[in-house]
């Protein structure tokens, strides 16, 4: 164990990755002119396209150059930029919005409890976090979100919707969510101090797990203890002859933790590749040695995103998981956290991931090798049947009685 972590580590101490995210603090600005050309630059040499949307990026280089008089001027300005590159995850972010997404790096956050995407120009529902307001009140992957506070979300971006979103623990939010099939309702929710858990063992109160069967649920892979508390099931469940790994709602979180955790699995062989602007790619292998053989299932639904992506991604190219669920979100980006003077940021998309196969899941996910879907009447219910179908695959997977496609 001590080696495995020990190699692990040392591959990956370069890089601090979040949601795809790599933190970075390169940026040196005296003035908010020069603010808006160094974010300018960054985004020339490093955006993952090298056509900018298709468009002449020399033009945006001095044309706020007699406009900017202050930060706040140099803000409007990179966020007018910004958006022309029509990338919901090329973002800038003030010094508020900086500080409230490195304080979820941290493990906490005030809010309600929710990821959120733009997809296909919706405001949508990536993924409740687990035992938060958000998924007690009921929201669910891929709600989309019609209003906030009364205020319609059409052409929102991600960042002003997430604002409008967190706030005062023990303040309200009312948001009008349309569900497929469904008439829009209405949720009015209480903030609160949000704790990121990543990993747990709770199984629903409808299901009974068989006693030969291990449940891992990991609802983030944000907390950097993940990997470790991960581990420590693995190497505690030696009597487990199979296990089911619940990937479930959730959103992703740090890329380092789905390395790690693949590492657990696989004996050698590719985990995931990271392709640059310039066409560069660059593998992330797993370490000789495992520290469990036994059979794998992963559940994945379309709240599944990012890291949960990748992790999934590398076992099922591996063969060594069944995957079991619906299709995953498809996120396939990475992005770049550049720390900017004043305590503001700019995220910038530098790079796409592929799956040991050399599949872009961006905007496609992962298709399951058994696809379970859940109805209206199984979440009314509580009837968790893809719960079931994994402990099913499971124990044939134990028995020998189930054969991975190869």
């Amino acid at each position: 164990m001590r080696k495995f972590m020990k190699k692990s580590i040392i591959a990956l101490s370069l890089f601090l990755f979040m949601f795809g995210w790599v933190i970075k603090s390169n940026v040196q600005a005296s003035t908010p002119v020069e603010l808006y050309d160094n974010v300018w630059r960054l985004i020339n040499s490093k955006y993952v396209d090298q056509t900018n949307n298709e468009q002449d990026w020399n033009k945006w280089r001095h044309k706020y150059d007699n406009v900017i008089k202050s930060d706040q001027d140099a803000y409007v300005a990179i966020e007018t930029m910004v958006a022309s590159l029509n990338d919901p995850y090329t973002k800038f972010l003030n010094p508020k919005e900086f500080t409230e997404e490195t304080s979820s790096i941290k493990g906490s956050l005030k809010g309600i409890g929710i990821q959120i995407g733009v997809k296909d120009g919706k405001l949508m529902v990536i993924a409740p976090i687990e035992d938060t307001p958000a998924e007690k009140a009921g929201l669910l992957a891929d709600d989309e979100i019609l209003s906030i506070d009364g205020k319609s979300t059409k052409g929102i971006t991600v960042d002003k919707a997430a604002e409008q979103i967190r706030g005062e623990e023990g303040t309200q939010v009312t948001l009008v969510i349309k569900r497929k099939d469904s008439e829009p309702k209405s949720y009015t929710i209480t903030r609160a101090e949000i704790e990121i858990k990543s990993v747990s063992q709770k199984i629903s109160s409808n299901v009974t797990m068989p006693n030969e069967i291990g449940y891992i649920r990991l609802s983030s892979f944000i907390s950097r203890n993940a990997s470790k508390e991960f581990a420590n099931i693995l190497t505690n469940s030696p009597d487990k002859k199979a296990f089911i790994i619940d990937l479930r709602s959730n959103p992703g979180g740090l890329l380092s933790n789905a390395i790690y955790i693949s590492d657990m699995f696989l004996d050698g062989g590719s985990i995931v590749s990271t392709v640059d602007r310039d066409g560069y790619k660059e593998t992330q292998k797993a370490s000789k040695g495992v520290l469990t053989t036994k059979p794998v299932v992963i559940l994945v639904d379309k709240g599944s995103a990012s890291a949960s992506e990748i992790f999934s991604g590398a076992m099922k190219d591996n063969k060594r998981a069944v995957i079991v669920g619906t299709q995953s979100f498809g996120k396939g980006l990475v992005q770049e956290i550049n720390k900017l003077p004043n305590n503001a940021g700019i995220n910038i998309t530098i790079q796409k991931y592929l799956t040991p196969n050399g599949t872009d899941i961006h905007k496609k996910g992962i298709t399951p090798d058994i696809v379970v879907e859940v109805t209206e009447d199984d979440i009314k219910n509580k009837n968790d049947v893809q719960l079931k179908k994994a402990i099913q695959v499971a124990q044939d997977l134990s028995k020998g009685t189930y054969v991975v496609k190869k």
